[in-house]
């Protein structure tokens, strides 16, 4: 963990550069001193081809970012890296956000530790370094 989940509006696909922002997001997220192990990160973009933005007289659009954790951070961890990253994507955007109408979001979700299941040899690499 953390797992990252961008769903933007097919309508900026062409400009939103989706592979950059994921890695930008796994660099900061990975900047945290620590606080979630490198091998855990997973990102991922989903384009959205149905949707309906405002009243749906316009070509809106928006991008909203869910950032899923583990239980167990300290608050002013968790709201530092969420901070973080949500100025990631503002500044991701702040070109596209200056010239057309687009709405940035992000939730955070945080879950326990029980209700899930993990199978991951990735751990291993960053652990030998």
């Amino acid at each position: 963990m953390p797992h990252i989940v961008v769903e933007y509006t097919d309508n900026i696909a062409s400009e939103a550069r989706m592979p950059v922002l994921l890695k930008r997001i796994n660099e900061t997220l990975i900047a945290q001193n620590g606080l979630f192990p490198t091998g855990g990160i997973r990102s991922r973009a989903l384009a959205l081809h149905d949707y309906c933005v405002a009243d749906g007289s316009e070509d809106d659009a928006f991008v909203h970012v869910t950032m899923k954790i583990g239980a167990g951070r300290p608050p002013e961890a968790k709201r530092a890296a969420c901070d973080a990253v949500f100025e990631v994507i503002k500044d991701h955007f702040a070109e596209l956000f200056a010239k057309r109408y687009l709405a940035l979001s992000m939730e955070f979700a945080e879950f326990d530790e029980g209700g899930t299941y993990k199978h991951n040899n990735i751990h291993a690499r960053y652990k030998r370094a």
